[in-house]
């Protein structure tokens, strides 16, 4: 049997120091695990508590033999953990750890194995508070966004609709059934817009991702910049509204000079032509603008704009204007009653609109005017014009020039293609040399002022393209250049107050702009 030797005391001793050191390292990594686990831990209480917490690890006494008592204290190592504050504005935390060990003395130890556990236990015990810590602040989520996690995902598919298509090519293209084509078609009224599809027109169908069979969830039919047609999918079915976003409407004001045609004009103040085309109308029972402009007639006028977004996207109504034509002066005001019934008046509520407009076609030339004595240019013999002829190119619309019924439509002899309109028994008006009739137009239907007829041409006895008008009272022509024409109904009397409250204004702006277009033309 070998015999135990006791070593030299240097050697012991250095023995101890090693033993020391490596011990003193394996406690210090204890100690970090420990106050990096109960730090976490800490942090997830903080969420709750939004309260600092602070704690200490106190120091144990070993007893190892060969080494004074003095040598085997191990410093007390605090550990505090001030939590910073959760900002609620956002979702990130900000937490700051601060953490300071001292070691006094290196010593040399076996650690126990009672230690250890007592060690193993408190690791564990951390963990199982890091992942309480983590259950709680899952709990605290906002509900919303949870729900924002299980909400189906939706695709959006759209389409251009295509000549000759209609709803139910459209529905079978995007994979819907007849079913669907039925529920939706089924809303009438409702949904006009999308049984009168036109090409160029914009879909957007809403559907559940991954769903089969395709569901329709929402459809809507883009009907300008700022209306569009919305159908959704209810409890109750279907359900269809139209939108409409607020648009900013700003008041504009123009004036022009006549030196060859209202369109120039208009041109050169700036103006488009479906402004200038709603002037012509305004005043078109008074000036016959084929015939009665001259240079230097003038015209000012207010009306308005429609802004979306920042950007021009329509012309408004024109909501005064004034034309002087030959030395005379028209003024125009437009009214919108309390049934929403708008119309123009002149400064005393007389309507502008008459019962019969003077020109059929608008922006023409007269080419023959009414001659009781006039000879045939193809049949060389005299015979009278009783009405007033109008060149224009083929194609140019036709319109009527008052409330009517179609008494007769078809060919007449030398008038070609022709239409005579009834109105009201006392009058009648006839429109010759038509090249086609607007489709729908036969005898006994009922046409509005303004309405399209047919088209200009030269059917019939005509050298050139042009509209033979007349106009008869009781069976008998009339000059339609300087027949006293009737007028249509004047303002009511309850509504003069309000009328003439906002007419005031509007005539301060023309007469304002007037008098600055005549400085500037004199400055010229």
């Amino acid at each position: 049997m070998k015999r135990n030797r006791l070593l030299p005391s240097s050697k012991q001793a250095n023995i101890f120091s090693n033993t020391a050191t490596r011990f003193t390292k394996g406690r210090r990594l204890l100690t970090l695990s420990v106050v990096t686990f109960s730090a976490i831990f800490i942090t997830g209480m903080v969420l709750a508590t939004s309260q600092p917490a602070e704690t200490n690890l106190k120091s144990t006494i070993i007893d190892l033999p060969h080494l004074p008592a003095n040598m085997q204290s191990i410093s007390t190592v605090p550990s505090k953990i001030e939590a910073g504050q959760v900002k609620t504005s956002t979702t990130i935390v900000s937490t700051s750890i601060s953490a300071s060990e001292t070691i006094r003395q290196p010593i040399a130890a076996s650690v126990s194995e009672t230690h250890a556990e007592e060690l193993a236990a408190i690791e564990q015990r951390a963990i199982a508070q890091l992942n309480s810590s983590v259950a709680l602040t899952e709990q605290v989520l906002p509900i919303i966004y949870q729900q924002t996690l299980t909400e189906p995902t939706v695709n959006w598919q759209d389409v251009t609709v295509k000549s000759g298509d209609n709803l139910s090519l459209i529905f079978q293209r995007v994979g819907l059934g007849a079913t669907d084509t039925y529920k939706v078609a089924k809303l009438g009224k409702n949904i006009k817009p999308l049984l009168n599809l036109r090409p160029g027109q914009l879909l957007r169908f809403r559907f559940i991702a991954q769903q089969e069979p395709k569901a329709l969830q929402q459809l809507q039919l883009v009907l300008s910049a700022i209306k569009t047609l919305d159908v959704k999918s209810t409890v109750d079915g279907y359900q269809a509204k139209l939108h409409t976003r607020q648009v900013d409407v700003r008041q504009k004001h123009a004036s022009g000079t006549i030196e060859s045609s209202l369109f120039e004009a208009g041109m050169a103040a700036k103006l488009s032509d479906k402004v200038v085309m709603e002037l012509a109308y305004i005043f078109g029972w008074d000036i016959d603008f084929a015939l009665d402009l001259r240079q230097r007639d003038h015209f000012t006028l207010i009306y308005e704009e429609e802004y979306l977004d920042g950007n021009k996207i329509a012309d408004g109504e024109i909501l005064a204007a004034e034309f002087t034509n030959q030395g005379k002066k028209f003024q125009a005001v437009r009214y919108t009653n309390e049934k929403g019934a708008s119309h123009y008046y002149t400064p005393k509520g007389d309507s502008m609109r008459k019962a019969f407009s003077r020109t059929p076609v608008h922006f023409s030339r007269i080419s023959s005017k009414f001659n009781p004595n006039r000879k045939h240019p193809i049949l060389k013999t005299s015979r009278p014009h009783q009405g007033v002829d109008y060149a224009a190119a083929t194609g140019t619309p036709i319109l009527a020039t008052g409330d009517g019924k179609v008494d007769f439509v078809g060919r007449k002899g030398g008038y070609g293609r022709t239409i005579v309109l009834s109105h009201g028994g006392k009058y009648t008006t006839l429109y010759a040399h038509m090249s086609k009739y607007k489709k729908g137009i036969k005898r006994g239907h009922r046409v509005k002022q303004g309405d399209v007829i047919g088209y200009l041409g030269m059917s019939g006895l005509a050298t050139g393209p042009h509209l033979h008008y007349e106009f008869r009272v009781h069976g008998v022509h009339r000059n339609p250049l300087t027949v006293t024409l009737p007028k249509a109904e004047a303002l009511a009397k309850k509504y003069s107050h309000d009328f003439k409250q906002k007419l005031q204004p509007l005539l301060a702006q023309l007469d304002s702009l007037s008098k600055t277009r005549l400085a500037l033309n004199d400055t010229e």
